[in-house]
């Protein structure tokens, strides 16, 4: 920031001095000039600031990144970021290189630019998945400049955001709902128990699928969860890189296994430094080949955890209790799971946990 010196001449008049101290990307600048009016101290101040700002050579950033495209700032984000890039973003971010502006230099990118290509992106897709990508996009604005020297302006970005809202380009999603019924559970686990019987090395999706309802985890935990992370006395287990908003990546986290859920864990056979050593891919798309198959409409695989943490309110659960078990930090985070539809335990006589552990151990011993 600027400043302003008066300084007394000999011949009696005041000079205003102008100095001007910058410091970014480590690096230090100075200047210093002396006006006759205060006005034009200030006057001066100020369109230096401006061009120095914009002076990229001033401070060591080379011309080749200046000139840099907005696909380069994404290459080297995917390739230097230490921090794991899941899959569903490394897809949005390939995605967003077959646009034009992945073709723009980064240096003439601004939010009309964002919002035109955010109006392209809208054509087919929700709201809220335009604003997915532009989430994830905004990610390489904030890194790009200050690591890397990268001309990306994450004003630009946060402009682009607030015109794209007001336009409905961009959108919150909306809290889903979908739970299971009794019967389409039937319908599922008879479906997967019979597959396995065809074909005994198929994954046990049956009693997958029953630990998930009651154990409340994602499909990404549950194939990640291993032996040695769990604590059999206390009935818990260290689900690692549990999914959170502000950080995924060694967000390691204990929960409570619930009783069901454990009974599931001990008829599966320990034959690998996993649990459920299956692929998170594998899990999902069996459980939705079997919904098409059976004409049940609209239910996923993460509908079950829905389930899972809604009963356990439906039996009287405390919030702190459910939260054990569910892994969630705040009362806001549960509260799209309170979709209430009676009192106590729907699954107290449920047929389908005692067949599910029954075929495990059976399947085990025939092998």
């Amino acid at each position: 920031m600027g400043t302003i010196l008066p300084r007394k001449r000999k011949d009696g008049s005041i000079g205003y001095i102008a100095q001007i101290f910058i410091k970014r990307e480590g690096k230090r600048h100075r200047e210093a000039r002396t006006f006759d009016r205060k006005q034009a101290a200030a006057a001066w101040i100020k369109k230096r600031e401006t061009e120095i700002s914009r002076s990229d050579a001033l401070f060591g950033v080379s011309q080749t990144k200046r000139n840099a495209l907005l696909r380069d700032a994404i290459n080297r984000y995917v390739a230097e970021s230490r921090k794991e890039i899941g899959r569903t973003k490394a897809q949005v971010l390939n995605a967003i290189k077959t646009f034009d502006i992945a073709d723009m230099p980064c240096a003439d990118i601004r939010s009309q630019d964002i919002v035109e290509f955010a109006t392209m992106l809208s054509s087919g897709r929700t709201p809220q998945t335009v604003a997915n990508y532009l989430s994830h996009l905004s990610a390489v604005f904030r890194i790009a400049n200050p690591a890397w020297g990268y001309a990306l302006d994450p004003q630009a970005m946060k402009n682009a955001f607030v015109v794209t809202t007001n336009l409905g380009l961009t959108g919150k999603s909306r809290a889903r709902d979908r739970r299971p019924t009794i019967a389409e559970l039937h319908l599922i686990l008879d479906h997967f128990t019979k597959q396995r019987r065809r074909a005994p090395q198929a994954a046990p999706m049956a009693a997958i699928a029953v630990f998930a309802l009651f154990s409340t985890r994602r499909q990404e935990e549950i194939v990640r969860i291993q032996w040695k992370d769990l604590d059999r006395d206390s009935k818990r287990v260290l689900v690692r890189d549990m999914k959170h908003p502000g950080e995924k990546i060694g967000n390691d986290v204990w929960v409570d296994i619930p009783d069901h859920a454990f009974r599931v864990i001990e008829a599966m056979p320990r034959k690998d430094e996993r649990i459920f050593p299956y692929s998170t891919d594998a899990v999902s798309s069996a459980f939705t080949r079997a919904g098409k198959l059976l004409g049940i409409d609209d239910l996923n695989f993460h509908d079950l955890r829905h389930e899972g943490v809604s009963r356990l309110f439906e039996m009287g659960w405390s919030i702190p209790r459910v939260a054990a078990v569910s892994g969630h930090r705040s009362w806001q985070s549960l509260k799209r799971y309170t979709h209430l539809r009676q009192a106590g335990d729907k699954y107290e006589e449920w047929p389908w946990l005692d067949r599910v552990c029954t075929d495990l151990i059976a399947h085990e011993r025939e092998r």
